[in-house]
């Protein structure tokens, strides 16, 4: 974590004042990446998770917020980002592209258990690969 400065996204991201219709999953990885550049992790995640939840209610549908895919995200940008050479959010992004693809979490998560009513409600971890089920 280091203190830096937010992007207009990110500090309209804090202060709620987002146009949902605007807000990508690129806006979502580069909001995520600045927030745990200026917060530890517990706080950035909170405060995003707090975000996405207010965006989707602001947008009519409050059933697309998913904890799960929101934390699981988190933790793989610190993850990404506690192994990378600052070089700025396009550095990042240079140096991490599947995070760009909404799909990256099908490595860890089945589909119905990442879409499922209890991944919008509660952190699931992700179940281990078929193959390692049987070891």
């Amino acid at each position: 974590m280091t203190h830096t400065q937010t992007s207009d996204l990110t500090q309209a991201f804090e202060a709620h004042e987002i146009d949902n219709t605007q807000f990508r999953h690129a806006e979502h990885v580069q909001v995520a990446y600045e927030l745990l550049q200026k917060y530890d992790f517990i706080d950035a995640a909170a405060i995003y998770a707090k975000g996405i939840r207010t965006l989707a209610a602001a947008a009519g549908a409050p059933q697309k917020f998913n904890l799960t895919i929101t934390y699981a995200f988190m933790s793989l940008i610190a993850e990404r980002q506690a192994q990378s050479h600052n070089g700025g959010f396009a550095g990042f992004v240079s140096a991490n592209p599947d995070l760009m693809c909404k799909d990256v979490l099908a490595q860890w998560y089945d589909t119905a258990r990442l879409t499922s009513d209890t991944a919008r409600n509660v952190f699931l971890m992700p179940e281990p690969a078929s193959n390692m089920r049987a070891a």
